[in-house]
């Protein structure tokens, strides 16, 4: 069947479909256009950013719906996938729009480390972890990566031994654990990136639909790579009483007791990027670029607002788990916001959920600002 999506329109097995997992046939996911639009859109902002940024990999391109409104944007695209099918499909779809690119039957991995081809981004979005793919792209990648993660049952540490396995870190399943998933995808993506001398910095990040996305801007200076890596920490995070802090560095100094309620159920997680997931600036310049063509426009720009105005904190707080917490019916959250700050503290909704919010004071600051 046919999709027409930003402006374009490409061929689509009809088997395939919005839901999770890969289909027998070439994969396409209805449900992703909502990440197409913002990566269609961040690339725009990131051409401002870097005028010289002209080369872009759809690494694993299936239908190749990415990788031709890549094409269509005015990007040097190259799309791979080791299937024939999507690879024959891809081909098509290019031409069908008119438009220049070069499709390859060739492992993401093998062609990465091509280093006849010169990629200034390059985009990986496989069906599962990146992991295996993180170390070629941060080898070979000149200005940006972007990354998409769709097992997050092992970054949220619902799935714990797999997440060990993967990201080579703790997870943890708090009541935050969407932002969980990310930064442990973060720390795990900078310690990649280390080893290359490269550091990374993420200039948007979002979680949406059980998925986790974010953008890599790249420094190849080993002094830029050890930045990176001191943005890396562990949480501690008290299961009794909600309350967490953390602190920076690879090497994780256990809590045996909760400074705030002296439980013993305080939990480990780490290393984890503590640092921002995204700059306001850049957040605003994507939010710029959407386009009235884009079939997921306002939920994109709805989202970029609440990122641009997101507190940096590495944790966030659930309004109505804490009121919950306290025996207390919940106000509104505008409300809520209102008394935080009126008490000295800084505040902010955060994209992970309609009652969530980040501060910069603890746990007791929180309650004895708002009870």
């Amino acid at each position: 069947m046919d999709v027409s999506e930003g402006g374009v329109t490409v061929s689509v097995p009809t088997a395939s479909g919005g839901g999770e997992g890969a289909a027998d046939d070439v994969f396409f996911n209805a449900t992703q256009e909502l990440n197409r639009d913002l990566t269609v859109a961040t690339l725009a902002a990131f051409r401002e950013r870097e005028p010289r940024a002209a080369s872009y990999l759809d690494a694993m391109t299936a239908s190749g719906i990415r990788g031709v409104r890549a094409a269509d944007a005015g990007w040097d695209v190259t799309m791979a996938d080791v299937d024939a099918d999507a690879v024959e499909l891809a081909t098509s779809n290019l031409a069908r729009n008119g438009l220049d690119g070069e499709v390859v039957a060739r492992d993401a991995n093998s062609l990465l480390h091509d280093h006849d081809r010169v990629l200034d981004v390059v985009d990986i979005d496989p069906f599962g972890s990146p992991m295996p793919f993180a170390d070629a792209a941060f080898a070979n990648a000149r200005n940006l990566v972007c990354v998409t993660a769709t097992d997050t049952a092992p970054l949220c540490g619902a799935h714990f031994e797999s997440g060990v396995r993967k990201y080579s870190a703790t997870p943890r399943n708090t009541n935050y654990h969407a932002e969980m998933g990310l930064r442990i995808l973060l720390g795990a993506l900078a310690r990649t990136a280390a080893r290359y001398d490269v550091g990374v910095t993420p200039i948007l990040s979002h979680v949406s639909d059980h998925y986790v996305r974010t953008y890599l801007e790249l420094d190849h200076r080993a002094t830029d790579a050890n930045a990176a890596v001191e943005q890396v920490g562990h949480v501690y995070h008290c299961q009794q009483c909600l309350s967490r802090d953390h602190e920076y560095g690879l090497v994780a100094a256990p809590r045996a007791e909760c400074p705030r309620c002296g439980g013993h159920q305080v939990l480990t997680a780490g290393p984890l990027w503590l640092g921002p997931a995204h700059e306001e600036a850049f957040a605003a310049s994507v939010r710029e670029q959407l386009t009235r063509e884009m079939g997921e426009a306002s939920q994109a720009f709805h989202l970029l607002q609440t990122i641009e105005g997101e507190l940096h904190e590495p944790t966030h707080y659930d309004q109505h788990r804490l009121y919950s917490q306290w025996g207390e019916p919940a106000v509104g959250m505008e409300e809520f916001l209102d008394q935080l700050r009126d008490a000295g503290l800084r505040a902010s909704r955060t994209h992970f959920g309609g009652t969530t919010f980040k501060t910069d004071g603890g746990l007791a600051e929180v309650e004895a600002a708002v009870l």
